[in-house]
């Protein structure tokens, strides 16, 4: 397979992995693309598109067949996320989608007891429920030690009080996977992790929030007001739900690092096919050198995000501790998709605001990256301290 910057793609993925990219592509193509600004328009995408995901496999690639996966990897849930963007899914597609199979999964199969995998993972992979992550607070961001909602112990479980926002499917979710503070102190080592069932008496949606980008997310903002959650719903150990964190920031930011190849070779792409049909003093606006010129330099920045994010991949799921790359590609790719999708807009010029191009959407979807899933700031100060700083 060869991308869009001419770049052959190589191991880690196989003849498999890109046998299931070309069945995601076709799925994207023909049931996603020509309802996007529909959805977007609309401000969310239809709740059957996750039964209709976990129909076809794709909402447990990387799930054992005995909970309803496919039995894959890493690498199969990779695929899925740069095709969905590199198909020309809206950012607001792929954000509800993921934040659901991606990022609010992952902990319940990995630091889940069987019950627990039962009652939420299980249909979670059929797309039956719904779920979201809960650690961003009106109070506490980036610094997640600093979070605030609180759960009391009390008899047969714990007590929960306090607020979350920025919550993707935060509006809809069946199931929050939610840190909180088990001890008075909080910080790292007072935090633990509930699964809280959103039917629960005193939780509250408490708005819908408007965005810039990924329109057709639901993000909202959530409180908690004495919400009784039974014990059995704590997930992994009491207080160590730091590490929690942790582990599953590494795949949340190698994700966006891929989901940010994907989309740079869709900008690509559709700058390419404009510029050979788009006619300027009676030629082609591909031929001017300017234009040229625009394309190689956003080819090369994606050749570039791309080597260092597979390479991460490849060591990712080959076991190693990528701290620092995994920092280093989501830093990189972020900023690289806004500096392409910007050169985008610039090679289609008005048109590129015209909703039919999508270059638009695609820059204002582009700008969350570097502050969502930890900001440039943050991706800096943990590569500074990998090297001892």
């Amino acid at each position: 397979m060869t991308d869009q910057t001419g770049t052959r793609t190589t191991p880690p993925f196989t003849a498999e992995h890109e046998e299931l990219r070309e069945t995601v592509r076709r799925f994207v193509t023909n049931e996603i693309v020509p309802y996007v600004d529909e959805w977007e328009e609309a401000r969310i995408f239809p709740r059957e598109l996750f039964d209709r995901c976990g129909e076809l496999g794709f909402l447990g690639l990387k799930y054992p067949e005995e909970y309803g996966g496919q039995g894959g990897t890493y690498l199969h849930d990779a695929v899925w996320v740069e095709e969905l963007a590199r198909s020309g899914a809206s950012g607001g597609v792929a954000a509800g989608l993921n934040a659901h199979s991606s990022i609010a999964s992952p902990p319940i199969f990995k630091f889940g007891n069987e019950w627990q995998k039962q009652r939420w993972l299980v249909p979670g992979i059929k797309g039956e429920k719904i779920g979201a992550l809960g650690i961003t607070e009106p109070g506490a961001g980036s610094d997640v030690a600093s979070l605030r909602t609180t759960a009391k112990k009390i008899d047969g479980g714990y007590l929960v009080n306090g607020a979350k926002t920025f919550i993707t499917n935060g509006v809809r979710a069946d199931f929050l996977v939610c840190a909180v503070k088990t001890t008075e102190e909080g910080g790292h080592d007072g935090i633990s992790f509930l699964v809280i069932d959103t039917d629960s008496p005193g939780y509250e949606v408490t708005s819908k929030l408007e965005k810039m980008g990924w329109y057709s997310s639901d993000t909202g903002e959530i409180s908690f007001t004495d919400v009784e959650v039974p014990e059995e719903h704590l997930l992994g150990n009491e207080n160590e739900g730091f590490q929690l964190i942790m582990a599953n920031f590494a795949w949340e930011r190698l994700l966006m690092a891929i989901g940010a190849v994907g989309a740079m070779d869709w900008l690509i792409e559709r700058s390419v096919t404009y510029a050979n049909e788009r006619q300027a003093f009676g030629r082609n606006i591909g031929s001017f050198q300017a234009i040229r010129h625009k394309i190689a330099e956003m080819a090369t920045t994606t050749a570039a995000a791309r080597t260092l994010t597979y390479d991460t991949l490849r060591r990712f799921q080959a076991g190693e501790t990528v701290i620092r790359e995994v920092s280093m590609a989501k830093l990189m790719t972020q900023r690289a998709l806004v500096e392409v999708a910007d050169e985008a807009l610039q090679i289609h010029g008005g048109y590129g605001y015209m909703r039919e191009y999508g270059i638009e959407r695609a820059l204002r979807d582009a700008r969350l990256g570097p502050i969502g899933g930890g900001t440039d700031e943050i991706m800096k100060e943990i590569i500074g301290k990998t090297f001892g700083l």
